[in-house]
């Protein structure tokens, strides 16, 4: 058996495993997954045919580099191509996940929208794959464009992304830009450029509006079906719109849920005092919380017991396993609790912290006025995403959007600036005034300032970087507060 019949046998052993990748020049070529191939013996240089349902490669074999049964490296030409390139087979333990070869797959037909959108430019670099040390998402595309002597970081979403997905790309396309500005050689990168799928810019649009112009960003839509892509109007604020649910209409809905609520608190003397009532954002329902955690919900006369997807109805009748339920709560979601690994002591910690911190504003910051504290503000847009977790006005009578985690969101900036957006438009709007908020006092005009709330140490360390390229308008402080804030709320630092 001569050299070239020993290397087919080789590569139709790995290709009838199922598990080899290909790699051209140090890319993972993931249109190749299904992967068929032949070797044509055509003269002195044979070639190599690689093929699958999305993708057909020929390749002119200049020499074999490495030839083992899990790993072949190939140095081939291109046609009309002048340098050499470098083709490898590897053998896998199995295939990678169906999310990595989609996004691999994305990034090399990104590669074919750009060419035949941007004829004038150059693509520099793209990748896909994730980079946790630098907090680069592996949901996008990532590279840089140039086009004469600017040049532009490109970030893009694949077309199966669902839309809150689609939402974070700022976050990634800010840090994305602070990287590539950091290690841009040869010219200096303009600014970035987002490509989303048709019909998502919407929410992303809306935060630009909040950035400051040394992020100079801009939008594209690509059209699926035929490879091109469409400019945003960044402009352009669209049918983009907030509305607020008038105070009285919660009070109504609180008020027709008040004597179950008051039967709930009677079952537990102890429990009582951590029992509150809140309406979810959007419908007129009444959720129940101890501490918090919503474990009964109203709607229409109608009550539902139990956390999570654990739920059932209740009659009002036999209050057994309500009483028991209670109990549980206040053994397990206790600021003393030991073990603290029970499920009902982990969930919902920003709710928790928000009902510590509702009950003596003043733990948090001394400028709040205790008297008006909104929770989980109905702040909603027709996507419903605009529910701000606290927002308070100062004695000062500034309003203050609280938005608080109680672990690393890298998002937590841009979230924040999300409502900042909302707010600033319904106080420019009168919309407190006439929705009931902060009944009897003149709210200054100023924009609204931003506190970050998390414990010291859950600070995503890349917010720090979408925060350089926020208006100026928008002053954001950071809280740091005590890892054992159940115990006793302590603000650890403000920055």
């Amino acid at each position: 058996m001569d050299d070239w019949s020993q290397l087919e046998q080789t590569l139709d052993t790995m290709t009838a495993s199922g598990s080899v990748e290909v790699h051209e020049d140090g890319k993972w070529l993931a249109e190749l997954s299904g992967l068929h191939c032949e070797i044509r013996r055509e003269g002195k240089q044979p070639l190599v045919h690689l093929w699958s349902d999305e993708r057909n490669l020929v390749r002119r074999i200049l020499r074999v580099a490495e030839h083992s049964p899990d790993h072949i490296v190939i140095e081939v030409r291109r046609f009309g191509a002048n340098r050499p390139a470098r083709l490898e087979f590897i053998a896998t333990e199995g295939p990678r996940r169906k999310s990595r070869v989609s996004v691999e797959k994305f990034r090399a037909r990104l590669a074919r929208i750009l060419a035949e959108n941007f004829p004038d430019a150059r693509v520099d670099s793209l990748a896909a794959s994730p980079d946790l040390e630098h907090s680069f998402s592996g949901l996008f595309a990532r590279g840089v464009m140039s086009e004469g002597k600017r040049a532009w970081a490109i970030l893009a979403a694949p077309p199966e992304l669902n839309s809150n997905a689609v939402d974070g790309i700022l976050t990634f396309g800010l840090l994305w830009l602070e990287w590539a500005r950091d290690h841009s050689e040869r010219r200096a990168i303009e600014g970035l450029r987002l490509f989303v799928p048709e019909g998502t810019a919407r929410e992303v649009r809306h935060r630009t509006r909040a950035l400051n112009t040394t992020a100079r960003v801009e939008i594209f839509e690509m059209l699926d079906e035929e490879e091109l892509v469409r400019a945003v109007d960044l402009a352009d604020t669209g049918n983009f719109e907030s509305w607020l649910t008038p105070r009285r209409e919660i009070e109504k809905t609180v008020d027709s849920a008040r004597e179950i609520v008051e039967r709930i608190r009677a079952m537990d003397a102890r429990a009582a005092e951590h029992i509150v009532a809140d309406v979810r954002p959007g419908v007129r329902e009444v959720a129940v919380r101890y501490r918090g955690l919503e474990f009964a919900r109203w709607a229409d006369g109608h009550v539902e017991i139990g956390v999570g997807d654990d739920r059932r109805k209740w009659n009002g009748g036999a209050p057994g396993d309500l009483k028991k339920l209670l109990g549980n709560l206040e053994l397990h979601r206790n600021p003393a609790a030991n073990p603290t690994n029970h499920s009902f002591y982990r969930a919902a910690p920003e709710r928790w912290l928000e009902n510590i911190i509702l009950r003596d504003p003043c733990q948090l910051d001394a400028q709040l006025d205790s008297s008006f504290l909104y929770s989980q503000m109905p702040a909603l847009s027709d996507s419903d995403r605009g529910i701000i977790d606290l927002l308070g006005v100062t004695r000062q009578r500034r309003l203050v959007v609280i938005e608080l985690k109680a672990s690393e969101e890298i998002h937590l900036p841009l979230q924040a600036v999300d409502y900042w957006l909302r707010v600033r438009e319904h106080l420019a709007n009168g919309d407190f005034e006439r929705g009931g908020y902060f009944a009897g006092i003149e709210i200054d005009p100023s924009p609204p300032f931003v506190w970050r709330v998390a414990p010291a140490l859950r600070f995503h360390p890349a917010n720090e970087t979408v925060l350089r390229y926020l208006s100026p308008e928008i002053q954001v402080t950071r809280i740091g507060v005590n890892e054992n804030w159940r115990q006793k709320l302590q603000v650890v630092f403000r920055q």
